[in-house]
């Protein structure tokens, strides 16, 4: 009976061990902390702002970042280098079907499908990402440090039906063109 017990003790222990240092973790982001920031660029200069997060999370497996998913509010977007009337009619201008179309489209997601360590912290990240409902793939190198994830990324907006002020579509617009490609600041902490 001894034997037995202590058989099962053991069983137990090493179980239990095995799972610790093969469990996959997922750790939510913490959506007051975590922020993007976007910025577009035109022929006569930029304009930058953020949006927030309605969810998300990282998936780590042995310490290691192997996954994730998110969920942007799009309804959240502001223009933070411009202030009254001009500021209004921007934002208003990038959530109008134009450009995001948010009464209709009030979230953009991002999936991660495929991550590669490419050193110590770092790693390169395939993921989908779906803004008016289409959705295409996006690669970036994001770092983890800590409690902490930092990636940039560039994204074609053409890609997502926004075509409005696109050279790439439309003759003859002179300094009124729009970039098709905008940057992406993402800061996570969880």
């Amino acid at each position: 009976m001894k034997n037995i017990i202590k058989t099962v003790t053991l069983m137990a222990v090493l179980a239990f061990i095995l799972v610790s240092f093969t469990a996959v973790e997922k750790k939510e982001i913490k959506l007051e902390k975590s922020k993007i920031a976007w910025k577009g660029y035109k022929v006569t200069g930029s304009h930058e702002g953020t949006l927030t997060f309605k969810s998300g999370y990282l998936i780590f497996n042995k310490s290691k970042l192997s996954g994730g998913q998110f969920i942007v509010d799009m309804t959240s977007l502001v223009c933070t280098d411009l202030s009254g009337e001009y500021k209004e009619k921007l934002e208003g201008h990038l959530k109008s079907d134009d450009f995001f179309g948010v009464e209709k489209f009030n979230t953009a997601s991002l999936i991660i499908t495929k991550v590669k360590s490419t050193g110590k912290n770092t790693y390169s990240v395939v993921a989908n990402l779906t803004i008016k409902g289409k959705t295409n793939p996006v690669s970036f190198d994001i770092s983890v440090v800590g409690n902490r994830a930092n990636a940039a990324l560039k994204v074609d907006r053409t890609k997502y039906d926004i075509r409005y002020g696109s050279a790439s579509f439309f003759d003859n617009l002179q300094d009124k063109a729009i970039n098709n490609d905008f940057d992406l600041v993402v800061d996570l902490e969880f």
